[in-house]
């Protein structure tokens, strides 16, 4: 017993393998630690992509407006760069128009060679005897002349940020004096940790703006970082150079312009692998989240052009004032010619400066998208245990249509739920894991079933083919279990027919005419009965014992069995006339059915098994067909089947009989036609069932009367047996307790 226990669990299921599946999924998550697998990244990236383009624009705060330095621009005052001092009129008309904090998109690596001052040599030399030494250097020492020290002048005198740009490959070009010089103040919670904890990007060196120019309050750098698909989904907040942190231009923008001096780096202390993360970012009362890295996953509003854009040309020849008012404004450029085009989840041409102007918005108005990893991995245990078990009990128990139904069903609510839960409320929750895992789970559980069952099937083609129905080979293909010895009670409908006479026509044909004759009339009776869905359950001599209602379910097996009967008498009908131009003997059957409460299931041992009915209700069937020769009909059926038709069929009462070994008496009928008779076989029946409850009610005189008129205008042996009854009765009378049951004996 232990050993067949312990090879019953080891046995593989379709549901265990299921089940291995998703035990090695989650144990495969669990091994991936902190970094995801690019093929997981990407994924998850393409589905919130998908998930940006269902949700569509949504409205900026307003308050981040961009100085554009677009194809206008550039038409009417000249081709990139401009002259410095040009720049620096830029940044006084916006200060001018009451702007909160400028920042700038681009830098200023090298010095602007169309300065005047850059002439002054070369004014020495052609005026040579005519402009003194003294003079040239007073003409050096003329700011004026010098557009670096213009635009120097024009940052320092107002809330103004400088963009600049770290090199993160090591080009062998770093000075140490190429530092940035941000205003911010840095602190680090828990005080514990210090910066050497970040892990921050890091870079090689700074490609800071020419000292001149460099003169501003703050200044942030401008990198963002394309994932592997060339998109920008991620920008850093910080970076570090040389183990310290600085500020990216978006967020030194925000927080000048928000007058916040002092920032806290939260660092994780969850311990394990996710030790000295940071978490987050505090800017005031708000801490904006960011991944380990220190990146802000934008939460883009739009395509390109979902912010306010105002033309650099329009600024510097005083209009549009009235749009910078108090704003968080960027300088940057939208000009093709100039290169500064990103991808974004909207558009695959969008102005870099846009990106930082999305940054911003986001930070003001506190929804730039989160990641918590805890979230990740609680959904992603939960969808896989869930999602993997349900989908392999479906696909063990009911079939790969409706685990595969199921499993889209999954899909579709686990991406839905993700959309309307997670990203809708600013949260990025990567699911691609589970999904794959289901459809992992899918692919191998019907793979396994399709192999099991296929080796199944030969077993039951071999060992059942041979002498049971196909219906019932098909049957235990779909259900296998149903191959127990078990069996289980339903109400079914069972059928007996038998040919009437069929010793004395076996004797008259050699064996070669009557197996032709028998197959002729077993393929047309068993023909009908499957096209009626009915199950041959098997032939005993010239007798057919077939079933409606199993292994199938139908409700409604008793018309179905009375249907097939009519159909059978009709197909009789057409066989006599081939059988007589073959000159076979013509043939009668008898056919029995009852409708009750049954055993229905394998019965047999275990070395062969027989689909069949068994039950007092099979034998009443069985004695029934067998009354047939007593009436002079051909169908009988009980009041049980008759009930169970719901008034679809014309019957004819025929008896109220009790047989033997039964203690309760029975109804039955005779099945004359589906729907309604003509109005004579009616008015004839109706005078037979009104003389048989003459009869019942001992009204023996009437009931002779009336049955003897139907005897001389129709003779049937069915009215010769009453009549034959009747007057038996009205010579010697029956006693008080009569109930006029006619009690069978025979088997």
């Amino acid at each position: 017993m232990l050993k067949k226990t312990i090879i019953n669990i080891l046995k593989p299921t379709p549901f265990k393998i299921g089940c291995i599946v998703v035990l090695l999924s989650c144990l495969l998550f669990y091994s991936f630690g902190k970094k995801k697998p690019a093929l997981l990244t990407a994924l998850d990236n393409q589905m919130a992509d998908t998930m940006f383009r269902w949700r569509g624009a949504t409205p900026t705060t307003g308050e981040v407006v961009i100085v554009d330095i677009d194809e206008k621009s550039l038409r009417n005052i000249g081709q990139w760069p401009w002259p410095r001092d040009i720049v620096a009129d830029l940044v006084k008309n916006i200060h001018a128009a009451g702007a909160r904090v400028v920042g700038f998109d681009i830098f200023f690596p090298e010095k602007d060679r169309t300065s005047p001052v850059k002439f002054i040599d070369d004014m020495g030399k052609i005026l040579e005897g005519q402009i003194s030494k003294s003079e040239l250097e007073l003409l050096r020492a003329n700011n004026a002349l010098d557009h670096d020290v213009a635009l120097g002048n024009a940052v320092s005198g107002s809330l103004t940020v400088l963009g600049y740009a770290f090199q993160c490959k090591n080009d062998g070009l770093k000075l140490q004096e190429d530092k940035p010089f941000p205003s911010i103040n840095i602190r680090i919670n828990p005080s514990g940790y210090n910066y050497d904890d970040l892990s921050l990007i890091s870079a090689y060196r700074a490609i800071v703006n020419v000292e001149e120019i460099a003169q501003a309050e703050t200044e942030g750098f401008f990198n963002v970082f394309p994932d592997r698909s060339g998109m920008i989904r991620k920008v850093p907040l910080f970076m570090a150079l040389d183990g310290v942190p600085y500020p990216s231009l978006a967020f030194e923008i925000t927080r000048a312009g928000l007058s916040i001096e002092e920032v806290t780096l939260h660092i994780s202390q969850r311990g394990g692998r996710y030790e000295k993360d940071l978490l987050g970012v505090s800017l005031g009362d708000y801490i904006v989240p960011t991944d380990e890295k220190g990146q802000l996953t934008v939460n883009f509003r739009g395509p390109a052009n979902s912010f306010k854009y105002v033309s650099a040309y329009d600024i510097l020849t005083g209009k549009m004032h009235e749009a910078l008012t108090y704003k968080f404004v960027l300088i940057g450029t939208s000009a093709e010619g100039l290169h500064d085009i990103q991808a974004t989840p909207f558009s695959n041409t969008c102005p870099g400066v846009e990106i930082h102007a999305n940054i911003i918005d986001n930070i003001i108005a506190k929804n730039p998208f989160s990641h918590d990893v805890f979230t990740e991995i609680g959904m992603t245990y939960a969808l896989l245990i869930t999602g993997g078990m349900l989908l392999s009990a479906l696909l063990a128990y009911t079939g790969p249509l409706a685990g595969g139904i199921v499993g889209l069903a999954f899909i579709a609510l686990t991406i839905i739920g993700n959309y309307n839960l997670f990203f809708l409320n600013n949260e990025i929750v990567g699911v691609t894991y589970p999904l794959l895992t289901v459809i992992t789970v899918f692919c191998v559980v019907t793979l396994f079933n399709y192999f099991l069952e296929g080796k199944e099937k030969r077993f039951i083609h071999g060992a059942f083919g041979h002498y049971v129905s196909p219906s019932v080979v098909s049957q235990l293909i779909k259900s296998p279990n149903r191959l127990s010895l078990a069996g289980e009670q339903k109400k079914l409908t069972v059928f007996f027919s038998d040919i009437r006479g069929f010793t004395g026509i076996s004797e008259e044909m050699d064996s070669v005419r009557l197996s032709r004759f028998m197959n002729d009339y077993f393929t047309a009776m068993s023909n009908i009965i499957i096209e009626n869905n009915g199950m041959v359950d098997k032939f005993i001599g010239d007798a057919i014992m077939a079933i409606w209602g199993a292994p199938l379910d139908d409700y409604d097996h008793a018309a179905k069995a009375v249907r097939t009967a009519l159909s059978m008498m009709e197909r009789l009908k057409k066989l006599r006339s081939v059988w007589t131009e073959k000159r076979l003997q013509n043939i009668s059957i008898g056919i029995g059915i009852n409708t009750g409460n049954m055993v229905v299931g394998n019965f047999g041992s275990n070395w062969r098994f027989d689909y069949t009915v068994i039950g007092d209700n099979v034998n009443i069937a069985s004695r029934l067909e067998k009354l047939n020769k007593i009436y002079g009909t051909n169908i009988l059926i009980t009041e049980f089947t008759k009930d169970a038709l719901n008034n679809r069929f014309f019957c004819r009462f025929i008896d109220t009989v009790r047989l033997r070994g039964k203690g309760a008496s029975v109804k039955i009928y005779e099945p004359i036609i589906e729907g309604e008779p003509d109005s004579t076989l009616r008015d004839k029946i109706i005078r037979f069932e009104k003389a048989l409850k003459n009869y019942q009610d001992k009204n023996f005189e009437s009931a002779f009367a009336e049955i003897d008129s139907l005897q001389k205008n129709n003779p049937h042996k069915l009215y010769a047996l009453y009549l034959d009854r009747i007057d038996t009765l009205r010579k010697k009378p029956p006693d008080n307790d009569w109930d006029g049951v006619f009690i069978y004996t025979g088997s």
